[in-house]
């Protein structure tokens, strides 16, 4: 279905941390269209200064009581001029939110396992994914990692829909101490002759590099969500090109907004 472009009401702004926050928006249309994996453009109402709008992953398609769609949330880190916007709405403000946008993941379902592998505010993605895959009964495992305990959110949200949950953190204060990679290698290696689990990750690039990496190594398939700056969301102004195989070996430019930002991990040609 196309992309709407609205003018979206701030139902809830939940403050998570001094830097994280959920962002809800009174978003219908662009919820009832959204698929796990797809992003939204969006900027506060009026402002000027940052000009262009900013990408987000969809992180919840909102339900009231009854189960109809009555918005979407994005998952927020205070990082620039505009992130400290949006972390200061409050209920009433105006967002102007463009979405749903770009290529979803291909969800899987069993005997294949489901093993999403977020870094930070790579966790956006995973609720639409981690519901879409309940729904089917998928075995899902989350692999976690953050800085520290207080910055891994909504571990509830996931334990509720029956997802595994593998923690790390950098300072080791809760889940096992290192890089998120660590505990989901071991759990490659642990697979059986003729197991299947397809890696779905999101973060920082240099993780996704290497999860793509890993699994192309233990031959799992992998979906990654990257995180490019886009100017537009629509493919107009090429600023979030990447370099992709296409089944060659010369790398060949496309538009993340468009062509992705879910792409096949062992297609990307990694910088």
């Amino acid at each position: 279905m196309p992309p709407i472009d609205i003018a979206a009401r701030v139902i809830a702004n939940a403050r998570l941390s001094s830097d994280y926050s959920v962002l809800s928006l009174a978003a219908p249309d662009v919820g009832a269209r959204t698929l796990p994996g797809q992003f939204v453009m969006v900027k506060p109402e009026g402002v000027t200064d940052p000009l262009l709008r900013r990408p987000f992953s969809v992180f919840e398609v909102l339900r009231d009581p009854q189960g109809v769609i009555i918005g979407i949330s994005i998952l927020n880190k205070k990082a620039g001029r505009s992130t400290r916007r949006l972390y200061d709405l409050e209920v009433g403000d105006v967002v102007s939110c463009l979405g749903p946008l770009g290529q979803p993941f291909k969800t899987v379902a069993s005997p294949t396992r489901a093993w999403m592998v977020a870094g930070g505010v790579g966790l956006a993605p995973f609720a639409t994914l981690a519901e879409s895959l309940a729904a089917s009964k998928t075995e899902t495992t989350l692999f976690y990692g953050a800085r520290t305990g207080e910055e891994l959110f909504y571990l509830d949200f996931f334990e509720r829909l029956g997802v595994t949950l593998v923690l790390t953190t950098e300072n080791g204060a809760r889940g096992t101490k290192g890089r998120v990679t660590l505990p989901l290698e071991a759990e490659l290696k642990a697979l059986a002759a003729g197991d299947r689990a397809m890696v779905y990750a999101c973060g920082p690039e240099p993780m996704l590099e290497a999860v793509a990496k890993l699994a192309a190594h233990y031959h799992q398939p992998s979906q990654v969500s990257v995180e490019r700056v886009m100017g537009c969301g629509l493919g107009g102004c090429y600023s979030c090109v990447v370099p992709v195989k296409h089944g060659g070996e010369n790398a060949n430019l496309v538009r993340s907004c468009i062509s992705g930002p879910v792409f096949d991990g062992a297609e990307l040609v990694w910088e």
